[in-house]
């Protein structure tokens, strides 16, 4: 049972990490595709703002600093362009100096940020990063001024991301909270499907156990009707095919061995009395017990003729010598053959044959070991004085051999089992209870059918259909 849960736990974990490795993999590619699409949109928002607006100060002042001197550009520019905003406007020299800002401060530093370094080019550049002056993060955008030929100064613009970057990380944090809420409850959909698919596995190989060790009594619940739905109803399907065999297997025993034990205790029985005699003594009683050890001794033959049939129909060994014969022929050979017990049962054996020959493709032994056996059980059945009449005709594209007698009947419960291994209506008659199962067996091998008909005390009719040979065979 530990190694059972251990190898279903074992398929669940197995089933549970590969729904989690797919999950975590593609939440993580979702996160990562809109953290990267947040940040450029958020910070490209902010570094086109910026741009934008040197641009337009650009459009408005440019060609008015041109002609100034540094001085006078850091006077106009505290005059005309610091209307306010977000962004801090600075002035620097061509070599990138500070020389004033927006706020009126000229600290002297020098910057030598990408932007500073594009503009001196005479390029407008932009730039993100931490501001060496003011130890924070901004976007800056630089712009140089010409004076004919030469960048004689630079403006630059700076704007705080403090803004941006709470936004980012107030963003990425919901991506990532929303991402591990979408795993955890994707495991726990995982974890709920695994069991789903291992539950009813776990019940198949509980139940397998259950009959390696004997119990034949256990089914596996059908939980769906998916493919392991299916699989639960095949395992219950095979699993009834073995327990019905397992029962023909011990009727078989439980039948064989007591139907040859009475013969058997008879043959000893009296073999010991015939041996214990003296020789000429009471002659009348040795000729009923040889007498009795030959009946004895055809009917163990019988018993064991029934169980090699028996064994090569279940084999599906059995083969039939098959020929063209008139149904008539086989039918006739048997009443002559059984016509002689009329006298000991006083049963009186009619008989009446259709017209014409009767041409089927059969084994003319096998027909006569189904008639032979199907008038023996109507002999066994009927008392004295009555009657067994067998009729052949033709009718329906078949050929029929009807077995009436006017015995006891078999009750209604019974009839439909009367035809299965060994089954026996009635045990006071003994017998192995393979006879009409035979028969059956035979007649199906022929293509035909076995019916049966009967009332409890108004006897049984045996109707054998056997398909005729078409024009053309």
């Amino acid at each position: 049972m530990e190694t059972e849960r251990a190898a279903m736990r074992s398929v669940q974990t197995r089933m549970v990490w590969s729904y989690l490795l797919l999950i975590v993999l593609v939440v993580t590619v979702l996160g990562a595709a809109f953290a990267i699409l947040m940040w450029n949109y958020y910070y490209g928002s902010a570094q086109s703002s910026v741009k934008q607006r040197v641009e337009s100060a650009m459009a408005l002042h440019s060609r008015s600093l041109a002609s100034l001197t540094l001085q006078d550009q850091a006077d106009y520019m505290l005059q005309y362009m610091t209307e306010g905003g977000p962004a801090r406007i600075q002035l620097l020299n061509s070599a990138g100096v500070l020389r004033i800002d927006s706020d009126g401060f000229a600290p002297g530093i020098q910057y030598g940020t990408d932007d500073v370094r594009t503009a001196m080019t005479g390029t407008m550049g932009s730039w993100k990063g931490v501001d060496p002056f003011y130890g924070e993060r901004v976007i800056s955008v630089t712009a140089p001024l010409w004076n004919e030929a030469r960048v004689v100064s630079m403006v630059r613009y700076t704007a705080s991301l403090r803004q941006v970057d709470d936004m980012v990380a107030q963003l990425i944090r919901m991506a990532t909270f929303a991402g591990l809420a979408v795993i955890l409850l994707f495991l726990g959909l995982s974890l709920f499907l695994a069991q789903r698919i291992v539950m009813p596995i776990r019940e198949l190989t509980r139940a397998a156990r259950y009959m390696a060790e004997g119990d034949w009594s256990r089914k596996a619940a059908k939980r769906s009707d998916d493919e392991i739905g299916q699989l639960a109803e095949t395992f219950n399907a095979v699993m009834g095919e073995l327990n019905k065999r397992e029962k023909l297997k011990n009727d078989f025993i439980s039948s064989i061995s007591h139907e040859l034990r009475t013969p058997l205790t008879s043959i000893k029985g009296w073999s010991e009395t015939l041996r214990e005699s003296e020789p000429g003594e009471d002659d009348e009683e040795v000729k009923l017990g040889l007498s009795i050890i030959s009946k004895e001794t055809d009917r163990l033959a019988g018993l064991v003729e029934d169980l090699l049939d028996f064994s090569k129909l279940s084999a599906r060994t059995m083969e039939l010598q098959r020929e063209t014969l008139d149904l008539n022929s086989p039918v006739k050979e048997t009443v002559s053959q059984l016509a002689v017990r009329e006298e000991g049962t006083k049963v009186k054996l009619a008989a009446e044959y259709g017209e014409g020959p009767i041409l089927i493709s059969g084994d003319a032994n096998r027909l006569k070991q189904v008639v032979i056996n199907i008038i023996d059980n109507a002999y066994k059945f009927t008392p004295a004085g009555g009657q067994v009449s067998i009729r052949t005709d033709a009718e329906a594209g078949y050929g029929t051999i009807t077995i009436l007698d006017t015995g006891s009947g078999i009750a209604p419960e019974d009839l439909p089992h009367v035809q299965e291994k060994f089954f026996k209506a009635n045990n006071s008659h003994g017998g192995s209870g393979l006879g009409l199962a035979i028969c059956r067996e035979i007649i199906e091998l022929h293509g035909g059918r076995l019916e049966i008909e009967s009332d409890r005390g108004a006897g049984t009719a045996v109707k054998v259909r056997l398909p005729l040979l078409s024009d053309d065979e």
